[in-house]
């Protein structure tokens, strides 16, 4: 499972078997078994989840008891809940296995140990969190400004995989729609792009 974690990171810097030995020895490899819970809002983390195969999501519970889905990880992406990891706070959201995932754990102070054996490190982590922000802000405005149509499009385009692995409400969920107008959209959709 390491390899693939390597072979993720050698994408964006060469890495020599020495530096990949010492940068790799604080990695921990769990599987987490579908719908298991990993992180619940209030608790403090401090790891990142890096999947290997299967699916993460992280998630807020409001207080009617609605479940808003902030993200989804399906495989190769990194999955955290950055104020436990960089404020030491409380954590705002929720994050759980959709399917049995295998992710690699990477500890909190990973990146800043890891660098000054991989220097190159510290670029990638750089461009991971910036990439992370501009996600961030893309999906606002899209939550924001976007019709729902453009919403699901957008989801399609970021997670082309995943529309069958997902149930409708958790795609719903993550749209900022109802289950029944996401069926809407994408009957909408089909008659749109199949009409003989």
């Amino acid at each position: 499972m390491l390899n693939i974690f390597r072979a993720y990171l050698e994408k964006s810097l060469p890495i020599t078997n020495e530096q990949f030995e010492v940068i790799s020895k604080h990695l921990k490899i769990k599987t987490f078994e579908k719908n298991e819970v990993i992180l619940s809002q209030g608790e403090i983390c401090n790891r990142t989840y890096f999947v290997v195969d299967g699916l993460l999501r992280s998630y807020s519970i409001d207080n009617k008891g609605k479940l808003h889905i902030i993200q989804f990880a399906p495989e190769h992406w990194w999955l955290s809940e950055r104020n436990g990891l960089l404020f030491n706070e409380a954590a705002d959201f929720n994050i759980d296995a959709v399917e049995t995932t295998t992710a690699i754990i990477i500890p909190k102070d990973y990146f800043k140990e890891a660098v000054p054996n991989l220097p190159g490190l510290q670029d990638l982590h750089q461009t991971m969190l910036n990439n992370s922000i501009r996600f961030m802000q893309r999906r606002i405005n899209m939550l924001l400004s976007a019709t729902a149509e453009e919403r699901y499009l957008d989801f399609i385009k970021l997670y082309p995989n995943l529309t069958l692995r997902v149930p409708q409400w958790m795609i719903a969920s993550y749209l900022g729609i109802t289950p029944e107008s996401l069926s809407r959209v994408r009957k909408d959709l089909a008659h749109k792009h199949f009409r003989p």
